[in-house]
């Protein structure tokens, strides 16, 4: 039972903790073929507390050296045009905008999917402590226009923001969600004729566009205590002409080839390829690992491009902060795959000649010991300066 389970108990509940499934909804949960034992399973066992001492964790995460590296040197570049460029519909009908962590508005057929929308300065439940934004958003959400489908991968904090989501919910948009995370957003304001919520392998229509939840490989919550009563998911989305897949979180798991198989080859994926660690490595792929996933949903070969997500925009790992991007980079050049590189904001078409790849993020973070993927100590792009009066902040 919750510790909120109680009416008088829920009131006192915070609004960004969110709101227990219940009713109609929990009995849906409760019938899923994920769901056993009293809460969601993965595809494969993960392990989703952390591995090991925690001792051992504090001494490496606030180990002064070590804190140094996981924040950038300067400014993090932020694409200084992006409502311009996107003004302009795509050449192709398939353009993909980052916009910092796992958000990505992607452009698709005449339609507009907004994934995992985090505009808020810090993922946390708190306006005043957890992990604050190393860069600000490249534009402003009310500025970004019409949205067909918001597209939610999972309920933590990272990717699953209060503010954001009641700024949206002034809108027409839909929001497409895993299974039991509407009951958060029934509370911050959605409107139930505007939610879609979807068990694994089930799909809804918006626009023309199918979007099918998908397996991952990860758990979810936002309260003081995780029932795991709200899925997590990753998502396909396919047009006329153009298919895409976002990751969300997700540790490594073979399933990656029967959603290719399913669904795929996809003109872009979007994976998770940061915030690893060795005391979590169940529940969030490394670089290598992401780019073998990008290969499994194209059918074993390089097939469209990889756009990496979840990562430079706050800090929640131990490793470096350019390790991400690095790693993502070394494992395209070793299997002659296609990436993406674009700074925040900066919005790029997969099939043109021009997608940017240059490894920007040299210019404001110590090359890691080992050297870039290429060998080269080469700065990248210059970076573009940030807003007026942005400071970046040591996340502890």
């Amino acid at each position: 039972m919750s510790r909120f389970s109680s009416p008088r108990l829920r009131s006192l509940r915070p609004p960004a903790f969110g709101a227990d499934p219940a009713g109609e909804r929990l009995a849906r949960i409760r019938s899923s073929p994920h769901f056993a034992n009293g809460s969601f399973q993965n595809p494969m066992g993960a392990r989703t507390r952390p591995s090991g001492s925690a001792l051992e964790f504090a001494k490496i995460y606030f180990r002064k050296e070590e804190r140094a590296r996981r924040t950038p040197s300067g400014l993090i570049p932020v694409h200084a045009t992006t409502l311009a460029d996107l003004a302009k519909p795509p050449a192709s009908g398939l353009r993909l905008t980052w916009m910092g962590h796992s958000s990505v508005l992607v452009e698709i057929d005449g339609r507009r999917v907004l994934f995992d929308p985090v505009w808020g300065e810090r993922c946390s439940p708190f306006s005043f402590v957890g992990p604050k934004r190393l860069h600000p958003a490249p534009v402003p959400l009310a500025a970004l226009g019409p949205v067909d489908a918001v597209v939610i991968s999972h309920d933590h904090y990272d990717h699953l923001d209060l503010p954001s989501i009641k700024a949206l919910a002034g809108t027409d948009t839909v929001f497409v969600v895993p299974l039991g995370v509407g009951a958060h957003l029934e509370r911050w304001g959605v409107p139930a004729d505007r939610l879609r919520e979807l068990d694994w392998h089930e799909s809804t229509d918006v626009g023309g566009l199918t979007l099918t939840a998908t397996p991952a490989r990860h758990f979810c919550g936002r309260g003081l205590r995780n029932e795991q009563h709200t899925l997590w998911a990753s998502w396909s989305v396919r047009g006329p002409e153009h298919r895409v897949f976002h990751s969300g979180d997700t540790g490594y798991f073979p399933g990656f080839k029967d959603i290719g198989a399913q669904h795929g080859p996809f003109d872009a994926t979007m994976i998770q390829i940061g915030a690893y660690s060795e005391f979590w490595p169940d529940i969030h792929m490394r670089p290598d690992e992401g780019m073998r996933a990008h290969l499994d949903l194209q059918g074993g070969r390089p097939h469209g491009v990889l756009l990496p997500i979840h990562w430079g925009t706050f800090n929640l790992a131990p490793h470096p902060w350019s390790e991400p991007g690095e790693g993502t980079l070394a494992a395209a050049h070793a299997e002659g795959a296609a990436v993406a590189l674009p700074i925040p904001g900066e919005p790029f078409e997969p099939s043109s000649e021009t997608v940017p790849d240059a490894p920007w993020w040299r210019a404001i973070a110590g090359v890691p010991e080992a050297g870039p993927a290429d060998g080269k100590r080469a700065c990248g792009r210059k970076p573009t300066p940030n807003a007026p009066g942005h400071e970046v902040a040591e996340v502890g």
